[in-house]
């Protein structure tokens, strides 16, 4: 004789879950009526059900959904790597946690996982050629890609693809964007 079939153990499981949460249309949603709800408020009637050798329920892939989450993990991936990418660069802890939603003690551990030592005291402040190069490029950049004020993902795109060209920290590319978006000077 076989063991318990372990779809039922886990379909009762999940109900008797559910029912103690009040998560009565979940149950419902999943094929029982309250008849069989009622059954189920007998331990005895749970445990022929969790412990029959035979499947009495089957599992049914909503395609649409599973191709959501396979889609979700890709976009993980990407956002690891876009973070890993925007710290290498400079970018601030400030940033990160309003681009990316990460607790500092989250971008701490990325940058320690990178490979990134802390840095000590303040950016460097540009200097006047410096800003201006920087302002030329931006502006050129902002144009070409039809950048709007407020889009800011498109922004930091835009700062983070100018850091990688010059070479200037992120945080301090941002600030400058910033300042300028600020100023109105596009």
């Amino acid at each position: 004789m076989s063991g318990p079939h372990p779809l039922n153990q886990a379909v009762i499981a999940q109900i008797l879950h559910d029912l103690r949460n009040g998560q009565l249309r979940k149950v419902r949603a999943l094929g029982f009526e309250d008849q069989d709800l009622e059954a189920l408020k007998q331990p005895a009637t749970a445990s022929v059900l969790a412990n029959a050798g035979v499947s009495w329920c089957s599992v049914i892939v909503s395609r649409h959904v599973l191709r959501n989450l396979i889609r979700q993990v890709g976009d993980v991936e990407k956002e690891v790597l876009e973070v890993d990418r925007l710290l290498r660069l400079g970018a601030s802890t400030e940033m990160i946690t309003r681009f990316f939603g990460l607790s500092h003690q989250e971008v701490g551990l990325r940058r320690a996982v990178i490979g990134l030592t802390g840095r000590k005291g303040r950016h460097p402040v540009l200097t006047e050629q410096q800003d201006a190069d920087l302002w030329e490029a931006w502006s050129a950049e902002i144009k070409k890609r039809g950048v709007a004020r407020d889009d800011a993902t498109a922004m930091l795109a835009v700062a983070a693809d100018l850091a990688e060209s010059t070479d200037i920290p992120l945080a301090v590319v941002w600030a400058a964007i910033q300042g300028w978006v600020s100023e109105r000077l596009f």
